[in-house]
């Protein structure tokens, strides 16, 4: 079998970094996160407020204990755009459930949030030994759309 994994000069800087670096990155994309999301969603400030936490009080990525879990209710109850961070018009690309067992989840995606998710997506496929000219078949399996249905007289 080939090797495929990459050489080291191939990686970002962020995939050679130390845990110690890591873990400093973590807590301050952690730390944006939560000052971002209490600054411009009232949901959130309501949350933490009834957790009794505030942003500053994240010092150490042990802090998120302390912080409230978001759970599909949330979605549900701040239907449709509630939970948005940023205004309408910067959000490019929308992802909605169908709704079938509640009312609908909603979720928004800015150009910005498309970018980070195709570069980590080309990260994850390089680190499991993609290389330019291998196609790549991906698909998700969706059960709770029900089951798959075959013609009459094939397993």
């Amino acid at each position: 079998m080939q090797d495929r994994a990459p050489r080291p000069e191939e990686l970002e800087p962020v995939e050679r970094a130390s845990v110690d670096e890591l873990r400093e990155l973590q807590l301050s994309r952690l730390r944006w996160s939560l000052r971002h999301a209490y600054d411009n969603v009232p949901h959130y400030r309501a949350a933490f407020a009834a957790a009794g936490v505030h942003p500053d009080d994240c010092r150490d990525l042990a802090d998120l204990g302390r912080f409230p879990f978001t759970g599909k209710s949330d979605l549900r109850d701040t239907y449709p755009f509630g939970m948005f961070a940023v205004p309408r018009e910067q959000v490019a690309r929308l992802h909605a459930s169908s709704g079938t067992t509640g009312r609908p989840t909603v979720v928004g995606y800015t150009r910005e949030d498309l970018r980070t998710w195709a570069r980590l997506m080309a990260r994850s496929i390089r680190a499991s030994g993609g290389r330019p000219g291998d196609r790549v078949h991906v698909a998700y399996g969706y059960p709770e759309c029900g089951p798959v249905l075959r013609p009459s007289g094939r397993g």
